[in-house]
């Protein structure tokens, strides 16, 4: 049996994309026959169904700036290298985060064979001086990472495309995330938390400043018309925002959120440096349309024609709650699109067929 090594910035009860994916993922190998021990902070609980690793960090940076990046102590690279070197091989989720660089520069001093999972590439922080050092680790560390990787897989074709160019300068599978089926469908109980509402638009995921939370607020302060829910949590309160038309619905599990996605009129993700968020997928699974900051919409080249992309610029929160706005009043999907795009999603997006090709990557012979 391949025992392999999982390494994430965090455990999926920290509620964000990257963790959800490494814990399906890790899941989907284990389906698969693996042998999986899945490595990251401490800072949230664990998951209990698969063996873990849990590794104790400090997180100063997020609730400061937005940007998680878990530091691991002594202990936890100690027990870290024990980890790699009962291995057969590593899966790692993106290239920036302490541990993974940890996990990288252990592998190949005990020549494990690794399999780089890279879900973004730059984050355009509203900030310039975090837009320059964003720049400056893509470079000195991203890049080493990707060419230090026996083999690398990317969730978005956009993402590809800004790391490697077009065409790719180096060889990298392209496997997209996967969704439950059988949760995220297009029949089903829908959910309606307001249900007077004449028009809801649905944001799901983290409360910080990549995800557009500026421009959601200013967007409910321009159109309240509008009904703005809320599923997630984070350091940034929308609570505090004392608007009436937005509804903070907090975490919400997996049949919460299927049923969020049937009832609301559309996914609104005004987000920026992403790859693909899973959210999307799971709003396509369920027939929901979903308008996203470009360029995600063209993060699957064939799901580009049911998803809407509008110009997000964390710099203009403004404009691009104005541009959110027009979207929302002139974005339109009809019913029979609706159908194609959920058993399109149905079809393309399964764990079990990412688990298969990141598992062949894993037993590859060089």
């Amino acid at each position: 049996m391949t025992r392999i090594l999982t390494v994430s910035h965090f455990y999926e009860s920290h509620l964000g994309g990257l963790e959800r994916v490494a814990g399906h993922l890790a899941r989907a190998l284990e389906r698969q026959g693996a042998e999986v021990t899945w490595a990251a902070s401490t800072q949230d609980a664990a998951p209990a169904d698969i063996s873990t690793l849990p590794l104790p960090c400090a997180n100063p940076t997020e609730a400061l700036t937005g940007l998680p990046m878990p530091l691991p102590g002594p202990r936890a690279l100690a027990a870290l290298w024990r980890a790699v070197g009962q291995a057969d091989a590593l899966v790692i989720h993106d290239a920036l985060y302490v541990t993974s660089i940890a996990a990288m520069v252990m592998a190949k001093l005990r020549r494990r064979r690794v399999v780089l999972v890279q879900h973004i590439a730059a984050i355009p922080f509203a900030n310039g001086a975090m837009r320059a050092l964003m720049r400056l680790a893509n470079a000195l560390v991203t890049q080493p990472m990707l060419s230090a990787a026996d083999e690398v897989v990317f969730i978005s074709a956009t993402v590809r495309e800004d790391l490697l160019g077009n065409p790719p300068r180096r060889p990298a599978k392209l496997l997209f995330n996967g969704v439950d089926g059988a949760i995220f469908r297009p029949d089903g109980p829908a959910i309606h938390p307001v249900p007077d509402a004449a028009r809801t638009c649905l944001f799901v995921g983290r409360f910080v400043e990549k995800k557009g939370l500026s421009i959601l607020r200013a967007l409910a302060r321009q159109r309240p018309d509008l009904t703005v829910l809320m599923a997630g949590d984070g350091p940034i309160r929308p609570e505090s925002w004392d608007l009436p038309n937005v509804h903070v619905l907090g975490p919400q599990n997996a049949s919460q959120l299927a049923g969020l996605y049937r009832g609301a009129d559309l996914l609104l993700l005004p987000s920026v440096g992403e790859g693909y968020p899973l959210v999307i997928q799971e709003a396509m699974a369920c027939g929901l349309p979903v308008i996203c900051g470009a360029p995600t919409h063209h993060a699957d080249p064939e799901a580009a024609r049911w998803l809407h992309g509008v110009a997000v610029n964390l710099a203009d929160v403004e404009g691009s709650a104005a541009r959110c706005a027009g979207a929302v009043d002139g974005f339109a999907v009809l019913p029979e699109d609706r159908s194609k795009m959920a058993a399109y999603a149905g079809q393309a997006y399964r764990w079990d067929a990412m688990g298969q090709g990141v598992l062949k990557l894993v037993l590859k012979k060089v």
